[in-house]
């Protein structure tokens, strides 16, 4: 399954846009890892029982910002792929939950104009696709609960770049908000052969929006070098709770994550080796 993670954020597509000369944007990319608690609560799978899960956490991340023509310049294109997985246990030690899922997230962010030196604020709005499943070891008629829906969130950054006594050192904090999308769900104790099996899959797709979903995304980091590196540093608290055809579920967790960032020019070939062109930072 790593493996065609890895092979999946090395295929992204990172176009090269059709800039005017000498003025082109590097794309900053960071790879990441972390691990944390994760909470875990779905009444599929525990009916009749708001039974908290709780455990540990990994998550694999790749993030890539990179300024785009739209606007002058003036707007950011940001890609995340995130793998996330998990093992908890309920209260009483007797059950395992097993979590794994996918995420995906396109965003479009204005940089407006600000006067205080190294500060960049941006907002905007972004698509986020999420597919992944809760496994339950000691259920045997519905062990799995699946989860896949597709949002429009609200989000906003705050970039600021200082130095430390000539050492440089860069935070970011990012709020990401969903506030309407489509989401699979099944009926209460309706089992996926029912679904799939039998063909009784009406009323499986709902519309979300805040009256039957909340979620939230914290994102803090901090780059810095350390020798011929650029180490990042991040905490990521994400918030996913719904409550849709009398089934309550909720996703926390918690991820400490540690990386590094690399920044490059997304064009090769003659374009390159003929042409001598200023490069700007998309993000420092």
């Amino acid at each position: 399954m790593l493996t065609g993670y890895f092979l999946f954020v090395a295929i992204l597509p990172v176009v090269a846009q059709s800039e005017e000369k000498g003025d082109y944007w590097t794309v900053n990319e960071g790879t990441m890892i972390g691990a944390g608690r994760m909470h875990l609560m779905d009444t599929y799978l525990t009916p009749g029982n708001e039974v908290n899960y709780t455990g540990w956490t990994l998550r694999v991340m790749d993030e890539r910002m990179k300024r785009v023509k739209l606007a002058n310049y003036k707007v950011t294109r940001q890609q995340i792929v995130s793998l996330d997985g998990g093992k908890t246990l309920n209260p009483a030690g007797s059950a395992i939950d097993y979590a794994l899922f996918l995420d995906y997230t396109l965003g479009y962010y204005y940089n407006f104009p600000v006067f205080v030196p190294g500060l960049n604020l941006l907002a905007g709005g972004a698509g986020n696709l999420l597919a992944g499943c809760i496994y339950n070891t000691r259920n045997t008629n519905n062990p799995v609960s699946a989860k896949a829906d597709i949002d429009l969130n609200l989000s906003g950054m705050a970039i600021y770049n200082f130095r430390v006594r000539n050492y440089p050192v860069t935070f970011r904090y990012q709020l990401m908000v969903p506030f309407a999308g489509i989401s699979f769900a099944p009926h209460y104790n309706q089992s996926y052969y029912e679904m799939f099996g039998l063909g009784n899959n009406s009323g499986m797709v709902h519309f979300n929006s805040f009256h039957n979903k909340f979620a939230m995304k914290h994102y803090i980091t901090a780059d810095f070098p350390v020798g011929c590196l650029t180490i990042r540093m991040g905490y990521l608290n994400s918030r996913y709770q719904t409550e849709v055809n009398q089934i309550s579920s909720h996703i926390i967790t918690h991820t400490f994550m540690l990386g590094f960032v690399k920044e490059f020019v997304a064009f090769g070939g003659k374009r390159a080796m003929n042409n001598k062109h200023t490069y700007k930072s998309t993000y420092y």
